[in-house]
């Protein structure tokens, strides 16, 4: 079915902008949205057409077309999922692909080491507990080498303790998620880390 209304969340997404950014927008009146009983804002979905053409983005798509939401905007990014659970990967890169990322697999730390090389990616997505070389050290050394420092490191775990989340933080990671995460809140991350700048308009 046809969306009418669209959350900040997904109003932010398609403008290729943060939550924060587009909350700010909404806030101070640049961008219009209606408030449910409630106090949800939602955004009609001429105004978001309006914001888009705005910003020269790409048009949102018709009924039945492809989500091209991260597709349009960010075709190039690759994204590595090392994660030693097959049916993870295989989950992953379905919806990754269907996005429109460039993606690619590591089975465990030391797979992941050769991909860097290989397929360079923008973003890690990366299990903590692997055999072998685990997650802490596949961060730490990504973070540690200049040569991929830049990297993105996204970590997705199951195993949720407060020591490893402040463990994996101080080995540099930029993101932590626990399993399992939602779609939308695993590509409000993703999003998050990709965009380097945010895009302000000034006379919405």
């Amino acid at each position: 079915m046809e969306k009418d209304f669209f959350t900040i969340p997904e109003a932010a997404e398609f403008c290729s902008v943060g939550r924060t950014t587009m909350w700010r927008w909404v806030k101070s009146g640049k961008v219009k949205a209606a408030t449910t009983p409630g106090g949800q804002h939602r955004i009609a979905k001429p105004d978001l057409q309006f914001l888009l053409s705005r910003l020269g983005a790409h048009p949102l798509p018709e009924p039945g077309e492809v989500d091209s939401t991260f597709s349009s905007r960010k075709a190039s990014a690759r994204i590595l999922v090392v994660d030693d659970d097959p049916s993870i990967r295989k989950m992953l890169t379905e919806i990754f692909e269907l996005h429109g990322f460039q993606t690619d697999v590591a089975t465990d730390g030391f797979e992941a080491g050769v991909k860097l090389v290989q397929f360079n990616p923008d973003l890690v997505l990366l299990d903590l507990y692997m055999p072998g070389m685990d997650g802490f050290e596949v961060c730490k050394r990504i973070k540690e080498n200049p040569h991929t420092s830049r990297i993105k490191v996204l970590v997705v775990t199951g195993y949720d303790t407060e020591e490893n989340r402040d463990r994996i933080i101080a080995c540099g990671a930029d993101g932590y998620l626990t399993k399992p995460v939602e779609k939308d809140r695993l590509f409000e991350e993703i999003e998050a880390l990709l965009t380097d700048s945010e895009r302000w308009i000034d006379d919405c």
